[in-house]
């Protein structure tokens, strides 16, 4: 379990504050993440990484010379927001664009995705490949749903010796994926991991038992078997990832290098017997091995547990593979001695201009617009409301975070309550400058967004605009207008997360909520009656996901272990509809 922390919403955080504090030589920080602190030169393609905190030494420990130029780091297995990943990449970007790499999960898809809009907004251009390496996360024919993990490695690797013997964009980004299609993973674990704060495990396996196929976060595996001897555990590994080899790769006389990773809690010692037998069966099969790791790589905080990578290498990707690196957790070769680069430098080298400092997120820097006395009073009751979110939130972690410890990955309730205090800061902060409703609101979802990280974090910043943007800064809003920002937001929800009614998300509980306060309100029902019924339903809707098959984001690996327990984004959000329609009821009329 993990024994030392503060308080666990601020773990990441403090986290990333001792990481940079300790490795000062190779890092800064910056708004999002942290970027290289011993520049890097102009024309150079920029490989920034990036994912949830809790994976250690991926990703902070990957940023150096000969490796990332900068990473965007989340909360504990939370996508970075949007707003980190723009932040990071304007930071590290050097003028040849901006190449993004991260492991194939549905928040950080979400939010690299939005990123790379926002920077070709920018007149910055970018390109992406999402690490799939784990075979046992989706069949064969299925490669692109399938999970990223300690097989990022070789793409993190393989993209920044590109961009560091100078390959534009294009090229980084095609040898990158062809890394990606030469790189496989299986893993293994023998017990869960504990989030900080968490009073168990995020899931558990039998005495006696190992769990075959499980992911990173906690994502079960897909099989079980006895606990078996290092040998034994040794020919598991490689005999499922010979069984599929990348399409033109022949095992015999291919060239590969073996990765096993530990992730967390088994000892090196452990690793290294496992080990020689791996090296024993994959030189049985005719297979060179070459430069082979054994070590942590890609950790769950104190998971027990491992994984092993084969990446097939050709000529072009073993001669990248060679190249040195310098980074606080992984050294390989030598490098030059070089200057650390003053804070205010960014990734500049040391005769060239500094880098553009990256903004902290969308308009929080833009002055704030007096409203009209209509419209503050409207703001007042919004930022109840937003303190009603908080209280509800706070009530509740815990259980949020237990429900999707089964369904999900146990990180839910940290990051509602991180991203709900920040909305409640940013709108309190607008309402006393004398925001109307719309600012306040629009506030309060950035700061959501951006602080929460995650897909619920993003979906959460999208709703709260949509329905921001009907408030309107002058007058009041009617229950329509109020109806139609719900229903927007249904929109933006759907098209930012593809998620469709039945397939266990938050999905399942914001469209009848959207559909039951449209109809209240055509009915003529004021708004706090309407907004009640309508929580009513959200709240019947949520419940009811327990018995839904998740088919989408991590729960989806999950399969049938999710089954009999709600989905928690569809729990959160009926939760916080019922709480704003209780506060709604004791509103002036209007409002």
């Amino acid at each position: 379990m993990t024994r030392l922390w503060n308080d666990p919403a601020d773990f990441a955080d403090e986290m990333i504050d001792g990481f940079v504090a300790a490795n000062g030589a190779h890092v800064r920080r910056v708004p999002g993440g942290i970027v290289r602190a011993t520049g890097a030169p102009d024309g150079q393609v920029a490989v920034v990484i990036g994912g949830g905190s809790g994976h250690y030494p991926a990703f902070a420990g990957l940023v150096g010379r000969g490796l990332a130029h900068g990473a965007a780091l989340g909360n504990l297995f939370a996508s970075p927001s949007a707003q980190q990943i723009h932040a990071v990449a304007r930071a590290a970007d050097r003028g040849a664009g901006v190449f993004f790499t991260y492991g194939n999960y549905a928040g950080d898809v979400l939010n690299f995705d939005a990123a790379q809009e926002r920077l070709r907004g920018d007149g910055i251009d970018t390109a992406t490949v999402a690490v799939t390496d784990d075979i046992f996360s989706a069949p064969p024919g299925e490669r692109r749903r399938r999970r990223g993990i300690a097989g990022d490695l070789t793409v993190f690797r393989t993209a920044a010796a590109a961009a560091e013997a100078g390959y534009d964009l294009a090229s980084v980004a095609a040898v990158a994926a062809r890394a990606n299609d030469r790189t496989r993973s299986i893993g293994v674990a023998f017990s869960g991991c504990a989030l900080p704060g968490a009073p168990s495990p995020l899931f558990s396996v039998p005495a006696g038992r190992m769990a075959v196929g499980l992911g990173i976060h906690g994502e079960p595996g897909i099989d079980e078997t006895a606990i078996p001897t290092a040998d034994e555990l040794a020919a598991l590994l490689v005999d499922r990832l010979l069984a599929e080899l990348p399409e033109d790769v022949t095992a015999a006389g291919a060239r590969v290098v073996p990765i096993l990773n530990g992730l967390g809690s088994l000892t090196h010692e452990e690793l290294f017997v496992v080990y020689r037998r791996i090296a024993q069966l994959l030189e049985a099969a005719g297979i060179v091995i070459v430069d082979p790791h054994v070590g942590e790589y890609c950790t769950s905080f104190d998971m027990a547990g491992g994984s092993l990578t084969l990446f097939w290498l050709d000529d072009e990707l073993e001669r990248l593979w060679g190249a040195p690196v310098d980074a606080p957790a992984y050294r390989r070769g030598a490098l030059p001695a070089v200057t650390t680069l003053p804070a205010a430098a960014g990734l500049a080298a040391p005769d060239a201009a500094p880098a553009t400092p990256a903004p902290s997120g969308p308009g929080t820097s833009a002055p704030i617009l007096r409203g009209d006395a209509a419209s503050q009073d409207v703001a007042r009751t919004v930022r109840g409301a937003l303190e009603e979110i908080v209280r509800a939130i706070d009530e509740n972690v815990d259980e949020l975070g237990r429900i999707d410890a089964v369904a999900g990955d146990g990180d839910h309730g940290i990051g509602m309550q991180r991203g709900s205090h920040a909305a409640l800061a940013a709108g309190a902060a607008a309402a006393d400058a004398g925001a109307g409703a719309r600012t306040v609101l629009a506030r309060a979802a950035d700061a959501w967004a951006d602080r929460a990280g995650g897909t619920s974090g993003a979906l959460w910043g999208v709703i709260l605009n949509a329905v921001a943007a009907r408030l309107g800064d002058e007058g009041r809003p009617s229950a329509a207008a109020v109806a139609d920002g719900v229903a927007d937001g249904l929109r933006g929800v759907q098209v930012q997360g593809k998620a469709e009614r039945g397939d266990k998300t938050l999905v399942d509980a914001l469209i009848p909520f959207s559909l039951a306060l449209q109809s209240a309100v055509a009915d003529g029902l004021p708004l706090a009656d309407a907004w009640r019924t309508a929580a009513d339903d959200a709240a019947r809707a949520a419940a009811e996901t327990a018995e839904l098959m998740p088919r989408l984001g991590r729960a989806r690996t999950h399969g049938a272990h999710a089954v009999g327990t709600p989905d928690p984004g569809a729990i959160s959000l009926a939760l916080i509809a019922t709480r704003v329609g209780d506060l709604l009821a004791g509103a002036p009329e209007g409002n």
